[in-house]
């Protein structure tokens, strides 16, 4: 689990990334750093799920095949217990199109430009 190292200003949005490509982590933590985000990463469904209750994010972005289970299998229980926070489902294996408006769902690889529509 990596915690923010920011300063934690109440009024900065808070991020978290649950994935276990640790690159793909770092990329966007660097993106949301520079947007003054605070930015939380973990690894695991198991750390994530702690960081999620701890920080209580305004945004989430949840792997789907991660070491410990299926990340898209909390999709349920943190869409009713947070249901302000933005869900962001993400994938590298084919994903299915869906009209939900409650999250979204994003196929790897994730570009800066697709990053830039959904947070400017």
């Amino acid at each position: 689990m990596d915690l923010n190292t920011n300063s934690l200003m109440p009024d900065m949005k808070k991020v978290l990334i649950i994935d276990d490509e640790k690159d793909l982590g770092v990329i966007l933590k660097k993106f949301f750093t520079k947007k003054k985000f605070e930015v939380y990463v973990s690894h695991t469904i198991e750390d994530g799920m702690k960081v999620l209750e701890e920080v209580m994010p305004d945004y989430i972005f949840l792997d789907n095949n991660l070491p410990d289970g299926s990340g898209w299998g909390q999709t349920e229980y943190i869409l009713s217990k947070y249901p302000k926070t933005d869900s962001n489902l993400i994938s590298a294996y084919h994903v299915p199109k869906t009209s939900a408006t409650n999250f979204r769902i994003l196929e790897k690889p994730i570009t800066i430009e697709e990053l830039n529509k959904l947070f400017c």
